[in-house]
């Protein structure tokens, strides 16, 4: 009989359950829950940093985002953050009750929609050792490898073909999703019918990297499914586990997720504004003294810095935090926005946590700082999610405009060199 167990990202307890030793290390290897022995046969299961789904045979593990962050909402928020083309309609209609199955009713949509008219079609380039001439021979090649020798032809030629890189794509993600146990068998027929009609395309290997494509007029019918199979490809894995049993993950950590989004969203919404965003900014907290190299001073990561002529402006930082009862973050937080704004000579920083809520400003006690708490919550619909982001900039933007006056911030100090 199926069994299912269902965790809160945050959960700091759970009741141990019974597991067979190899079902528990098998889950253990996932990385998506720790799995410590408890008594005898029983096992306690707690999240481990990460959220998504685990299937082993018939035993089902969901880790569930806080926030109530569906999976539609999820598979965005990673789309997003790999390609600001991504679209909130290339996940449209997945559920969230069943991760895979939801996972592979929303390839079958797109698999099917992408090969209506049939696979698409492209040039490839081919070298190859013929016994005729096709194309271009190459010399160099022929004689360093048949010398004295007429045939076969090294040689190279371009090929009409359907095993292009978006075929090659889209065959990987539908057999990786076919090897997901407990599929239901109308779904696992749609998909080996999408696999039939991709006959003859190359197979990529698991693991490897996937080969770049571009969005173009040719092949824009395939883009929300390219855009689903690489989410796939990229985070999930189907394999036989531990006993040859058959195992299916699903795992990321969310917050990679959220700081990755906030990074390419914020960008894409200072773009309009005059400036350079920089992700990751690096600075020195001290300053530079003679005889000592950059290694030995303190060096500082900042999230994201929008620079104006070349001068830090706005300082942004990304916490996938939980707030606590009272709607307080993390003092920690606030003094790390201090040090940024001392070291960066910037009078305030935006503190962007992922939760509901309202902007709250903090004014650091005998200092021109302040810091901004910015919530940004990931239950909203995409649209809603990016036009807040684009709030962030402009507030941002028009806070720092309002006091750009370098005489202003003349109590900083020195800033921090790059």
């Amino acid at each position: 009989m199926p069994r299912e167990i269902v965790l809160d990202e945050l959960q700091g307890y759970s009741e141990p359950v019974e597991l067979d030793r190899e079902v528990a290390a098998t889950l253990r290897d996932t990385g998506l829950v720790s799995v410590v022995p408890a008594h005898g046969d029983a096992w306690t299961i707690l999240p481990a940093g990460k959220v998504g789904a685990v299937q082993i045979d018939d035993l089902l593990v969901r880790v569930k985002p806080k926030e109530k962050v569906g999976l539609s909402r999820l598979l965005f928020l990673l789309g997003y953050a790999a390609d600001p083309g991504f679209r909130p309609d290339n996940v449209i209609g997945v559920e969230d009750d069943d991760l895979f199955a939801a996972l592979g009713e929303s390839l079958a949509r797109h698999g099917e929609r992408a090969l209506e008219r049939g696979p698409l079609n492209g040039y490839v380039s081919l070298e190859e050792a013929l016994r005729t001439v096709k194309g271009r021979i190459r010399v160099g090649d022929q004689m360093s490898r048949r010398p004295g020798l007429l045939l076969p032809l090294e040689v190279t030629y371009d090929d009409y073909t359907a095993d292009v890189t978006e075929n090659q794509i889209l065959r990987a993600a539908i057999r990786m999703m076919m090897q997901v146990p407990r599929l239901s068998d109308a779904l696992l027929g749609r998909l080996a019918h999408l696999d039939s009609k991709l006959e003859g395309v190359s197979t990529l290997n698991h693991g490897a990297v996937l080969p770049a494509w571009t969005e173009s007029r040719i092949n824009g019918h395939y883009v929300p499914a390219l855009r689903l199979s690489e989410i796939i490809l990229q985070t999930m894995s189907a394999e036989a586990g531990v006993g040859h049993r058959m195992v299916a993950s699903f795992a990321v950590n969310m917050a990679t997720v959220f700081e990755d989004f906030v990074g390419t969203a914020l960008k894409e919404a200072l773009e309009p504004y005059p400036g350079l965003t920089e992700w990751q900014y690096e600075a020195f907290m001290d300053e530079s003294e003679p005889g000592f190299r950059s290694s030995d001073r303190v060096r500082m990561f900042v999230d994201a810095v929008h620079s104006v002529q070349g001068r830090p402006a706005m300082i942004f930082d990304a916490k996938y935090k939980a707030a606590s009862a009272s709607g307080a973050y993390p003092n920690a937080d606030h003094y790390q926005m201090l040090a940024y704004c001392i070291a960066l000579r910037v009078p305030r920083a935006w503190l962007v946590y992922a939760g509901r809520g309202d902007a709250r400003v903090r004014r650091i006690l005998n200092t021109g700082v302040s810091v901004v708490e910015f919530p940004l919550d990931l239950s909203q619909e995409p649209e809603a999610l990016l036009a807040r982001v684009e709030e962030l900039a402009a507030n941002a933007y028009g806070s720092w405009f309002r006091t750009s006056d370098p005489e202003e911030a003349s109590w900083l100090g020195t800033a921090g060199h790059r």
